[in-house]
């Protein structure tokens, strides 16, 4: 059964497009940085992607700077929360 996480606040991450989320909480790498950077070619460029992981995903950082994206990480109790924006 899977588990309803609750998005966190953040701080620079648009509030007024539409959301997609992603959870790879329970998947080890390199299932989330995969299946992160298919989602993102797929969703139009006003969507924010919001990804739920076990830690920061410190190898997509690069290869979102370098596909010209915006990104911001919160860590919650949970889950490490990254949005992902235009």
């Amino acid at each position: 059964m899977s588990r309803v996480r609750p998005t966190p606040e953040f701080e620079h991450a648009p509030t007024d497009r539409p959301r997609e989320r992603l959870d790879h909480v329970a998947a080890g790498p390199p299932t989330p940085l995969k299946e992160t950077l298919e989602r993102l070619a797929e969703v139009p460029d006003e969507t924010v992607l919001v990804q739920f992981n076990d830690r920061a995903p410190q190898h997509l950082y690069p290869k979102l700077e370098d596909r010209g994206y915006q990104f911001e990480t919160v860590e919650t109790d949970e889950a490490v929360v990254t949005a992902i924006w235009r």
